[in-house]
């Protein structure tokens, strides 16, 4: 797909939306983790609900779609918050090295962005990370398995990280119960 054909793409699915979503599920969760100031990053934002998060928990907040749509309806729920919102296609052009204090991911998968996206990260910084599986319960998520995630997939993206947090429940079990059809990593660069 083109890169215009994906963004009218997005922009149509974002065009029904009159609110930002909810932040993730893996921040919100893990929301002790973070620190409390610095420079934080809501790669491929979609609607921006990590982005209000973030910025709400006194972090300056950037936030990045392909999506000018998406980022409308952000710049006019942040208000006074904190929050940087720009349409900026990360997949040709990725977050600069080092520039931040947090990243967070959430139902998007570039596996060749994962390298910049781990070095972008400042020493000591943190990824929040979630995304659709392969091994799912339902059809939720994309139609396309390669942009789901295989057994474990997440952990060996990011090697170069410490792991803070993993979850992947895949089928296991009662499948009525848990937290299904997704993964979620937090992971720390090394100081």
């Amino acid at each position: 797909m083109t890169d215009n054909k994906l963004r009218e793409k997005w922009d149509r699915r974002y065009d029904r939306a009159s609110q930002v979503s909810d932040a993730l599920d893996v921040l919100v969760e893990n929301a002790h983790l973070l620190p409390t100031r610095g420079a934080a990053l809501d790669l491929a934002c979609g609607l921006g609900g990590s982005s209000l998060f973030l910025a709400e928990r006194g972090l300056q907040a950037w936030a990045w779609d392909l999506s000018s749509v998406a980022i409308g309806v952000l710049r006019r729920s942040a208000g006074e918050l904190p929050v940087e919102a720009e349409v900026r296609d990360v997949s040709t052009r990725p977050p600069e090295a080092g520039r931040f204090d947090v990243i967070c991911v959430g139902h998007f998968l570039d596996r060749g962005l994962c390298p910049a996206i781990a070095a972008a990260l400042k020493p000591g910084g943190l990824l929040f990370y979630q995304t659709f599986c392969l091994d799912s319960v339902d059809e939720s998520g994309p139609g396309n398995a390669r942009y789901r995630l295989g057994s474990n997939e997440l952990l060996e993206l990011f090697p170069q990280l410490i792991v803070r947090f993993y979850r992947d429940e895949g089928s296991v079990g009662d499948a009525s119960q848990g937290f299904r059809n997704l993964a979620q990593l937090v992971a720390q660069r090394p100081s």
